[in-house]
């Protein structure tokens, strides 16, 4: 039996099937050393605590009792109302809190109910809990932040600085296709990375839905975010059209193969535009 501190006491805690169930028993000696069997059932006779237990039944306990339970649920909050845990657990089937006797004996509640009812007790616990869910959700998106700004920042040096001889990833484009217009700057960037315009990707897979990019790698979808960069670059230098489809088609190459090895980049979700 481990211990756990809460509103500002030890309470005992008990794993039962890999779920830990926390002695409300000894968080309500933080109310009332005295009385805390009548403190939880005074906590179960309020109608939100039952529509709680109710919901978290439905949810964790397949073998829940509904119909016995719209019975308890009716009767909640009537002045004639009264519910010990043993008692909503050999009515419902509920799973959520146990009953013991003996040394260890007392309520214990798992560990989602527990929160629920020290929150009921103790104002200043809910509160603590609020700002605790509010300070682990800033530190989460500062983390992933970061996260995403040192991968992208290890991947562009990795581009810059890598001066193995490559292999050709992406087709090497002729003279021909080079100096074909293609309609759109959308296919100058297909035709750069992927060989084929946006149309021929189409025709060569017709059952398909959504569109060349939908079906690019990871990888791809990295390389092909430098390329707009650059071919962004070009077009304010005035470039033409074939002029910078074969310097991009050339980037796309060289950028692939190392991209193609990076196994941080082929973790990266596959998606498209």
């Amino acid at each position: 039996m481990a211990k756990l501190n809460v509103l500002g006491s030890e309470v005992s805690v008990i794993t039962i099937q890999s779920s830990d169930f926390i002695s409300i028993t000894d968080i309500a000696r933080y109310k009332d050393s005295e009385r805390t069997d009548y403190i939880i059932q005074n906590w179960l006779r309020n109608r939100n605590t039952i529509e709680f237990l109710g919901v978290w039944e439905q949810l964790n306990n397949p073998g829940f009792k509904p119909i016995e339970f719209d019975g308890i649920r009716k009767q909640a909050g009537l002045n004639s109302f009264s519910l010990t845990a043993k008692r909503w657990i050999d009515i419902t089937g509920a799973i959520g809190l146990i009953s013991k006797a003996g040394r260890y004996g007392g309520t214990y509640a798992h560990i989602d109910i527990a929160f629920e009812f020290a929150t009921w007790i103790s104002v200043e616990f809910k509160l603590y809990l609020i700002k605790e869910v509010q300070r682990l959700k800033k530190e989460e998106q500062l983390q992933l932040g970061w996260d995403i700004r040192r991968n992208l920042a290890r991947i562009n040096y990795r581009i810059q600085t890598d001066a193995v001889k490559l292999n050709l990833i992406p087709p090497e484009l002729t003279a021909a296709q080079v100096n074909l217009v293609y309609a759109t700057e959308a296919d100058v960037l297909n035709m750069a990375l992927f060989g084929m315009t946006a149309k021929q990707w189409r025709d060569l897979n017709p059952g398909e839905k959504g569109n060349i990019r939908d079906f690019a790698t990871a990888a791809q979808l990295v390389c092909l975010s430098n390329l707009e960069s650059l071919n962004a670059v070009y077009i304010h230098e005035k470039l033409s059209r074939p002029d910078r489809l074969a310097r991009l088609n050339q980037i796309a190459i060289q950028q692939m193969h190392l991209l193609a090895e990076d196994t941080g980049v082929k973790q990266l979700p596959k998606g498209g535009q």
